[in-house]
């Protein structure tokens, strides 16, 4: 399952396009972001482990920092853009499981960053 939470603490559990578009439409900057996880049916509970999800973080320098992890803390990627249209982009194919969704940008991998307790959503 789908569940899409905000820095508030909104959640929207199986969001559609139009409710991820506008979570990212309101980012504002500093410490707003929008962090998307896939959960297996039955074990809700926000971030756990093994969890894929992406995230995005508007920055104080108006740049995107987008990041997924691909299960283990040693699978954690960023990445940074002025262009908003990307994100939107890259995080509805991630959404819609396009395999293609992470092109167009230059990732790094920066799981060093995480023990092995997967601290999670560290950005």
């Amino acid at each position: 399952m789908l569940i899409a939470t905000d820095a508030a603490g909104h959640v929207v559990k199986k969001p559609t396009k139009p409710a991820i578009g506008r979570m990212l439409a309101n980012l504002r900057r500093g410490d707003a972001h929008l962090i998307l996880e896939r959960v297996e049916e039955g074990r809700v509970e926000k971030g756990a482990e093994g969890s894929p999800y992406v995230q995005v973080l508007l920055r104080d320098d108006n740049t995107y920092q987008l990041e997924f992890r691909d299960g283990a803390a040693a699978e954690h990627y960023q990445t940074r853009t002025i262009s908003e249209e990307k994100v939107q982009t890259a995080v509805l194919g991630w959404a819609a499981g396009k395999p293609d969704w992470k092109d167009g940008f230059m990732w790094n991998n920066i799981g060093s960053q995480f023990g092995t307790d997967d601290a999670l959503h560290q950005g």
